[in-house]
């Protein structure tokens, strides 16, 4: 049987991690898809050529992506160039041409993946995107497989390593935000431009990508909540660990009774919980469902070989899916593609969890009583408060409290009426706190 013939786009880090697994394990990967498979045509404006085991093994190497996509040769696009344009334009065009498609881009698919896939039900192809989410752990073909017979009650995950190796370095030695930033990207862990990863953004894709596969709907990025981690303070670690929790940068889709939640945002986690332990730039997603009960997925979220092993395991299910109808494929979202709901998406006006607040108030007799006064005009319920000692010649004391559950709405109206008190300094640090139980 003649092999398959792959197109790759891009030779960065996953694409160089993709060629290295896809000739290192050649032997390996054709026992299990059943065909042998060969890089045939591969595009990069450029690479280190020394970096990649495995490049002299690609039949060619240009830099025109749009010449690799058009090659009649070629039956799967592998692309890994990335962000917006010019990847939606290189994956349409494949899908035209008939060909498969592989790809690692979150972005891509978080924003148009329900243009890509009707593009690919139409053509009757394939589009790949394991490892579009969590690097190197199958959480997508968990969720749409392994789960299949479940309903998913909730998702939980951090699903980016930058920022847990930030809020690790802050919790293990006390540093501040900027310097432990400032650390990741000496790493290599954070871009210069940082702000996908520790404002939420990059987090948002992938929740978006998880949540449509949990529940059914349509990809809609643009209604995911997203808060990130920069105004995470030190004390707020320490003072969440003596509380017994964690704080991580969670990204978390739910279904109650009114719709789903979709929101990534700081959250208290009880220390004693797995996803609480899980530190550096590890990754891990927590799955609800009802009849498995809660189950936790574990891994590398990044890098060059964890990342392409998700890439090739696509090539190998899509190769291996070579001569099945189209129509009985497993569905890209998980659900039949006429099945899709119209579930709506809360605000995160309409969520219910908990909060740990962090104020700043006057050390004076009855502004404690005020303030806890505000909270239950609001329907608030304080489960725990700590007032920390004054130190010396300072007139204010930090309060720190934990909430029971309530609506967010009620939340954002006792804040704006505690900030407004005159015994009240600054605004009120507020993080959501989530039990995650089981």
């Amino acid at each position: 049987m003649e092999p398959v013939k792959i197109g790759l786009l891009g030779l960065g880090t996953v694409g160089g991690g993709t060629v290295t697994v896809l000739t290192r394990n050649a032997r390996e990967i054709a026992r299990r898809a059943g065909r042998d498979i060969e890089i045939a045509h591969a595009a990069a404006r450029e690479y280190k050529r020394e970096g990649i085991s495995g490049l002299d093994q690609i039949g060619r190497i240009g830099d025109d992506a749009f010449a690799v996509v058009d090659d009649p040769e070629i039956q799967i696009i592998i692309e890994l160039i990335g962000g917006y344009s010019p990847a939606l334009e290189l994956v349409m065009r494949a899908i035209a041409n008939g060909k498969h498609v592989v790809t690692a881009n979150k972005a891509l698919i978080a924003r148009h993946g329900n243009t890509i896939f009707a593009a690919a039900r139409e053509r009757g192809v394939m589009v790949g995107f394991e490892a579009a989410v969590a690097g190197g752990i199958p959480i997508i073909k968990a969720v749409r497989e392994g789960l299949a017979a479940n309903h998913i009650e909730w998702v939980a995950g951090i699903i980016n390593g930058t920022g847990n190796f930030i809020l690790t370095e802050m919790r293990d030695k006390g540093r501040s935000f900027a310097d432990c930033l400032a650390e990741a990207q000496a790493r290599g862990y954070a871009e210069a431009d940082p702000t996908f990863d520790v404002e939420g953004i990059d987090a948002a894709h992938k929740l978006t990508i998880l949540a449509s596969l949990a529940f059914g709907i349509p990809l809609q990025f643009e209604r995911c909540y997203t808060e990130g981690i920069s105004r995470i303070e030190s004390q707020d670690v320490a003072y969440a660990g003596e509380l017994g929790y964690r704080i991580k940068h969670l990204g978390i889709a739910r279904r109650n009774a009114d719709g789903i939640e979709l929101r990534v945002h700081p959250t208290l986690i009880p220390h004693r919980r797995l996803i609480a332990n899980v530190d550096g730039v590890m990754n891990a997603v927590l799955v609800k469902g009802d009849a498995v009960g809660p189950t936790l997925y574990y891994g590398a979220g990044a890098g060059s070989l964890p990342t392409a092993s998700s890439v090739v395991a696509d090539v190998v299910d899509v190769v291996r899916a070579f001569t099945t109808d189209p129509n009985n494929r497993v569905p890209h979202l998980a659900f039949q593609p006429d099945e899709l709901a119209d579930t709506p998406i809360l605000t995160m006006d309409q969520v219910e969890t908990a909060y740990y607040l962090r104020l700043t108030a006057l050390d004076e007799p009855g502004v404690m009583a005020r303030i806890a006064s505000i909270l239950g005009e609001q329907g608030i319920s304080i489960e725990a408060i700590q007032q920390k000692a004054p130190g010396e010649g300072e007139t204010h004391v930090p309060l720190v409290m934990l909430t029971q559950r309530v609506r967010e709405g009620q939340m954002n109206q006792a804040i704006a009426r505690i900030e407004a008190l005159a015994s009240v300094q600054g605004s009120v640090m507020r993080i959501r706190v989530e039990t995650l139980a089981g």
